[in-house]
């Protein structure tokens, strides 16, 4: 990686492409530079008894956004933590929630710790401190801000923040809704876990079926035989890998931080997975060519490059190289400004994180839902429904003298779960948006998906600015 990118401001990149797309916009002067900014910036550092001693802790929470709220957004555990990061993706959650049409503003949250070097007890004790000082200055609650996982955190650091929040906040009935992500037992949604990388899947998926689009790269609809490689084996580079794989895409390439394996052929996912849980890398796997260095794979034949793991990993230096004719942003940031310059000259279509790895958000969205009603889905519809259509498939057997079979009738009367409903939300919400966005696209004739989305979040942040006023 070159000098520059080393030094890569990462809000800068994302207030580059807002200022790219404002020129496609109506909206005056400040209402855009009340767009952009960063409405509230909260770092603090904090004592915690490590051991023996105490260890100071430096860590953000950022909301960008209060044009809806409550504000919304991970918290990731990890030593890069710095401001202008968690102001970037403060930033494009924002940008991520109105492209999805989920009414929250954005928010974004990060402790400047390396989580491997800490017990389960000590990472405890920092997330529970964390959450006492958000809630000591109000930054966090359901109707405030809600934060959810990231890097380095998952469904326990949710439960314990909830449980902390609970504590602090007695008599709250909606307590439970001031974090998602959470455990299932403590309000969390089913289908949580692989959201993003199945919106990662859908949304991909809606732009290959878009014959227009497959046209221009010559190649056919659908993702069928279709070559991918996936950067980053962790949840939502497993999931989308998951989700093609099924589809009958063909997983040529996987990267990691220790190498990457490459099969023109195919890969087994499940097989290089457990592979990998039994010999420690994804490497030597049978079958497989190795690549010593992880960042030639993204260079490697293929249709759909799926960078799923860092920021700004395609970049001036490497971008040209790249072969894929269709990105997916998984990751946060996977390109740089430059590198969208390069590719998109070159008629690659790159599909923008900030649309793309949004299936994280938006079920998140479905859980808070959920905490606010206090009922699962599915509870009120599932007999109903499974009752509603075995009574018309018993009208119908009764009307030509023929029956169904078993395995027909189990799928017939199948009344929805909550899983169901939340693949069914999260598949309609990406399809929607993706078609959004590629009209915008068209009708105001913008080169590229990426300033396409920008300008769609623009324009319902700006008309929400504008229909609530300044006050006072």
């Amino acid at each position: 990686m070159s000098t520059e990118n080393n030094h890569y401001s990462f809000f800068e990149g994302v207030e580059r492409n807002f200022d790219k797309a404002a020129k496609y916009t109506r909206f005056e002067q400040g209402i855009l530079e009340q767009i952009k900014a960063c409405n509230s910036v909260y770092r603090m550092k904090f004592p915690v008894r490590i051991g023996d001693s105490v260890e100071v802790i430096e860590a953000y929470r950022i909301q960008h956004s209060h044009h809806k709220l409550p504000c919304k957004g991970g918290i990731r555990y990890s030593m890069d933590v710095n401001q202008d990061e968690v102001m970037a993706l403060s930033a494009l959650m924002t940008y991520k929630c109105a492209i999805v049409n989920v009414p929250f503003g954005g928010a974004k949250g990060g402790i400047k710790i390396n989580p491997k070097k800490y017990t389960p007890y000590e990472l405890e004790k920092i997330t529970r401190r964390y959450t006492a000082e958000l809630v000591k200055k109000n930054f966090i609650g359901a109707g405030i801000d809600v934060p959810a996982p990231d890097y380095g955190t998952g469904s326990r650091e949710m439960s314990w923040i909830a449980d902390t929040y609970a504590s602090l906040k007695p008599g709250d009935v909606d307590a439970m809704g001031c974090v998602t992500g959470k455990p299932i037992s403590q309000g969390g949604v089913r289908g949580r876990t692989e959201a993003t990388g199945l919106g990662v899947f859908y949304g991909l998926r809606e732009l290959c079926n878009t014959a227009e689009e497959m046209t221009k790269l010559g190649m056919s609809t659908g993702v069928k035989d279709k070559k991918v490689i996936v950067q980053g084996l962790g949840n939502v580079g497993y999931h989308a890998a998951k989700y093609f794989s099924e589809a009958g895409s063909k997983l040529v390439g996987i990267a990691e931080y220790e190498g990457g394996v490459y099969n023109a052929n195919g890969l087994d996912l499940e097989a290089l997975v457990a592979h990998r849980k039994s010999t420690g890398s994804i490497l030597n796997f049978p079958g497989a060519t190795n690549v010593t260095n992880s960042a030639e794979v993204l260079e490697m034949e293929c249709d759909i490059l799926i960078p799923a793991a860092l920021e700004n990993v395609i970049n001036a230096d490497n971008a040209d190289r790249i072969k894929a004719k269709i990105i997916g942003e998984a990751a946060n940031g996977p390109l740089t400004p430059e590198a969208d310059v390069i590719l998109n000259a070159k008629g690659v279509i790159v599909v923008p994180d900030m649309y793309l790895n949004a299936g994280g958000v938006t079920v998140s969205y479905f859980e808070w839902l959920k905490n606010l009603s206090h009922v699962r889905y599915g509870r009120l519809e599932k007999r109903f429904s499974e009752n509603q259509s075995g009574t018309i498939l018993e009208s119908v057997e009764a009307l030509t003298g023929k029956k169904v079979s078993d395995i027909e009738r189990k799928q017939i009367m199948h009344g929805p779960d909550e899983v169901d409903l939340v693949y069914s939300g999260l598949e309609d919400t990406m399809i929607g948006s993706f078609q959004e966005i590629r009209e915008t696209m068209i009708s105001l004739n913008i080169p590229d998906l990426r300033t396409a989305a920008f300008v769609t979040a623009i324009n319902k942040i700006g008309v929400s600015y504008e229909e609530l006023g300044i006050f006072p």
